[in-house]
């Protein structure tokens, strides 16, 4: 009997511990780009890319990031963001991405388009071609 348990107990171990964060809900393993931040079309190159397990990185118009997000989806929070140090004349709208990116705490993926939203009506949407 205490052996049947013990099974029972390591075999539902591994789904606790299942990617249950947006890259499961299909952000995993793209190129995700931004189109919009808050309905004005961002001026520049922004990326953003979700691996298993909730690792986060990207590219802003002049410095790569990495963060994490371990929230289950369709919540969304990330962790501080750790950014290289480069200016470029972009600069403005790199701060404006990674601000409005960290003040984001919704994610919906629907027909090749990422979203992500906050309660203040704050919205970032990126598209992808993989």
């Amino acid at each position: 009997m205490i052996r049947a348990a013990a099974l029972t107990l390591i075999a539902s171990i591994p789904a606790c511990q299942a990617d249950e964060t947006v890259a499961r809900y299909g952000a995993a393993d793209r190129l995700w780009e931004l189109q919009t931040l808050n309905g004005a079309a961002f001026p520049a190159r922004a990326t953003l890319e979700f691996e298993t397990g909730g690792p986060v990185s990207g590219h802003t118009p002049c410095n790569q990031f990495t963060t994490t997000n371990t929230v289950p989806y369709p919540w969304f929070e990330l962790k501080p963001i750790a950014a290289t140090r480069i200016a470029c004349p972009e600069l403005e709208a790199e701060i404006a991405y990674l601000e409005a990116l960290s003040r984001m705490t919704q994610s919906e993926v629907r027909e090749g388009s990422l979203f992500l939203r906050n309660d203040d009506g704050e919205e970032l949407i990126f598209t992808t071609s993989d």
